[in-house]
């Protein structure tokens, strides 16, 4: 992927983060699964590369703080969608034993209509190098609104444009675990990168393997799978490598489990940007994982 344009676009929901501290209060933040790989993109990757982000946000003190958030970090926001009248949404982490669980409050969020105006959305997509999505996009976006994503991404691909999509599903996000499904088989048949986890796929998809879940993606037209696997083997195909097995080195200090899968993709990404072969791309992207579980909160300085 050597070749594409050095822009990068992300795409989703970025929310209000209320992280637990060690003395028991919380520390105010900004992210979101899609930003968190925004984030450590615009980290990552080489000064001669752009990351922006797109999201629907609202016009009220909070939301101008979130955007100044992220120029500040180098995310580009000159695509978000600005809405009167609405907000951004809140989440709040538990942590037990390094593993994490959420609270969320999202009932105005400026990000459910992110795709309700398809030529704003055209105009984000238009000659970029790679565009990231998620499930979780899916899932917050407007149902009414989610075909037009599927086409302006499609359209998007067919002009050039690498189209990655990480699964990462939640089904409380979602009003059956039918439509779930459906819907991820509908994002992975617009895309050329799948990065789905195997706990998620094999609970769902009934797979029984990797193996199994690179299968049935790679059957509906991805050209490139990378099944995350937590701490154990990660197992990837794609058209040039084929099969591709890479085990991480354990970590010895889990703290917060939060944004695990979003600084994999980043670091996974970013090395496949530069030309890097995927089973160096694997390594890039552990190795980010393993240092961001060793702190607290979604965002941590590497």
């Amino acid at each position: 992927m050597k070749n594409l344009p050095k822009n990068i676009l992300c795409v989703g929901e970025c929310m209000v983060e209320m992280a637990p501290r060690e003395d028991g209060a919380y520390t105010r933040g900004f992210a979101g699964d899609t930003f968190n790989s925004a984030w450590y993109l615009a980290r990552t990757l080489p000064d001669d590369f752009t990351v922006d982000y797109f999201t629907g946000a609202g016009t009220d003190t909070v939301s101008d703080e979130m955007l100044t958030f992220m120029e500040k970090a180098g995310v580009g926001t000159s695509s978000v969608r600005r809405i009167d009248e609405r907000t951004v949404g809140l989440y709040m982490i538990a942590l037990k034993n390094g593993e994490r669980s959420f609270s969320y409050w999202r009932g105005q969020s400026a990000a459910k209509l992110l795709a309700e105006d398809p030529d704003v959305l055209s105009a984000a997509l238009k000659g970029r190098g790679l565009v990231l999505f998620s499930g979780i996009t899916m899932a917050v976006v407007n149902e009414e609104h989610r075909q037009t994503l599927f086409d302006l991404l499609a359209e998007a691909r067919a002009a050039g444009t690498v189209i990655a999509f990480d699964p990462n599903m939640r089904a409380r996000l979602w009003p059956s675990r039918e439509v779930m499904a459906e819907t991820i088989m509908k994002a992975a048949a617009v895309s050329d990168i799948v990065l789905p986890s195997f706990d998620e796929d094999g609970a769902v998809f009934g797979d029984e393997n990797p193996e199994a879940t690179i299968a049935r993606y790679r059957a509906a037209g991805v050209k490139t799978v990378i099944v995350k696997n937590g701490p154990d083997t990660i197992h990837a195909e794609d058209e040039t490598d084929g099969p591709v097995t890479f085990k991480p080195t354990p970590s010895e200090n889990v703290v917060d489990t939060t944004a695990a899968g979003d600084s994999f993709n980043a670091g996974l990404i970013a090395a496949l940007m530069t030309g890097a072969p995927l089973v160096e791309a694997l390594e890039q992207g552990s190795a980010l994982s393993a240092r961001v579980i060793g702190a607290r909160g979604a965002l941590v300085a590497v």
